[in-house]
């Protein structure tokens, strides 16, 4: 199975917890004004990738805590996605999920798509809702606009309502000073 790949970074501290492995997909119809990653909206750019391929590299990489699906947007290619996703969890690392959509969206249409159904399950967290650029906010943790939320993923599936992240040794106001 081949995901479209935009970039991979080894050693992030600021897409999630700890210290994460983020892999950029290729694809985003969300196009928000504003971007931080505009180079990722083209579908036909990056370079595509087997998901194996991916796996053994995330395999090989020492001391990271997690791996970040970041974009462009997962969800359009929700089924390497949700093929990563297992592989990911399977082998002991967390998992934390960009998406220009709100969780909201993303649960209605995992009724329909199984493939979003696994991703969300197998996620820890989502960090949700486009980037809105007279909501930018630098001070935010692992976030952009002020209208992103974190949502904590176990919690949300379990209630099938949204759930924000309360991480009680994670303050938010560390970073809003």
């Amino acid at each position: 199975m081949i995901l479209q790949v935009a970039g991979i970074q080894y050693d992030s501290i600021v897409d999630g917890p700890g210290i994460r492995l983020v892999l950029f997909v290729q694809g985003c119809s969300h196009r928000c004004p504003g971007c931080h990653n505009p180079e990722t909206h083209d579908p036909r750019g990056g370079k595509p990738m087997e998901i194996v391929q991916l796996i053994e590299l995330i395999d090989n990489c020492n001391n990271i805590d997690g791996v970040t699906i970041s974009g462009g947007e997962p969800f359009e290619q929700a089924e390497p996605v949700a093929a990563l996703a297992g592989a990911v969890t399977e082998n002991g690392l967390d998992l934390v999920i960009y998406s220009g959509y709100y969780i909201e969206n993303l649960l209605k249409k995992s009724l329909i798509d199984q493939n979003i159904n696994s991703i969300l399950a197998k996620g820890r967290l989502l960090i949700d809702g486009p980037f809105l650029e007279n909501e930018s906010d630098l001070t935010l943790p692992f976030r952009g606009s002020r209208n992103q939320r974190i949502i904590d993923l176990p919690a949300t599936m379990r209630t099938g309502k949204p759930v924000e992240w309360g991480n009680p040794c994670f303050s938010e106001e560390l970073y809003s000073k």
